[in-house]
């Protein structure tokens, strides 16, 4: 079965990445003034809870299934290039959707379920707009793509984003014992300069990604990610200033040396 572009799509995908692009800046802003309340800044008032790692499993489904369904009902779903896109994309998503909650220690904790419906409808969105224009929309690239300087340093820039985000989830995992549900400092890894290299090393992801498929809903994803990611970096770094006294003094949020 394919799914082609119905009448009038194109335009459709158009305004839904103008909008999309549009609420990323407003969720920045947004975001300067509130943290997502989860983890260390969960607090009451938002509703039903359920298990921590069902809430990651609905938010991150999307990216995985609807990404994988788009791939297959498309005229390109043997391309050398989308796929090689696809198998990219998935080492990221397969990991965070269905491998990275079940190593997550710390107890019995739990997340608002209106969080994990939001994230469910950023991923729904985001992989309808990477996927279909992939697959379906965008200008199909030739197999020499993959040997273009764009595709190779924005693989490049993925990797080494892909490292530095599995690294230090594996860092703040062995903090803890499997019931443990406290915070300590982190010393290894990137943590030895930034509070939150595990928010860093998905920035730097998605900026190869853009790169990688040099298209705008890439670019628009880099900037999400960017957006989310930066304002609650920050919270957790003024979080760790506050909670340990001796946190050290040279360390940054988010960028090495600089931020």
């Amino acid at each position: 079965m394919i799914l082609p572009a119905f009448a009038g799509e194109q335009a459709v995908f158009d305004a839904i990445l103008r909008v999309w692009l549009g609420i990323a800046a407003l969720t920045f802003v947004a975001l300067q003034f509130l943290s997502a309340p989860y983890g260390r800044h969960a607090r009451p008032g938002w509703g039903p809870t359920l298990p921590r790692a069902a809430g990651w499993v609905l938010m991150e489904c999307p990216a995985v299934l609807g990404f994988v369904v788009l791939l297959l009902l498309s005229e390109r779903r043997t391309d050398p290039v989308c796929l090689v896109l696809a198998c990219v994309w998935l080492a990221h998503y397969v990991n965070r959707t269905f491998v990275f909650p079940f190593r997550m220690r710390g107890g019995n904790v739990r997340m608002p379920l209106s969080i994990a419906a939001m994230g469910h409808f950023f991923n729904l969105v985001n992989a309808y707009l990477q996927a279909r224009y992939l697959f379906t929309l965008g200008p199909q690239q030739g197999v020499e793509w993959l040997a273009d300087s764009r595709f190779l340093s924005g693989l490049a820039v993925f990797a080494a984003g892909f490292c530095i985000n599995l690294h230090s989830d594996h860092v703040l995992r062995n903090l803890r014992g499997a019931a443990d549900s406290g915070y300590k400092v982190p010393h290894r890894g990137m943590f030895r300069f930034v509070s939150c290299p595990n928010y860093l090393g998905e920035i730097v992801e998605w900026c190869g990604w853009a790169l990688m498929t040099w298209s705008l809903p890439g670019l628009a994803f880099a900037l999400w990610t960017a957006a989310n990611l930066a304002p609650r970096a920050r919270s957790h770094h003024r979080w760790y200033v506050k909670t340990f006294p001796d946190y050290p003094a040279g360390r940054r949020a988010l960028v090495p040396f600089l931020w």
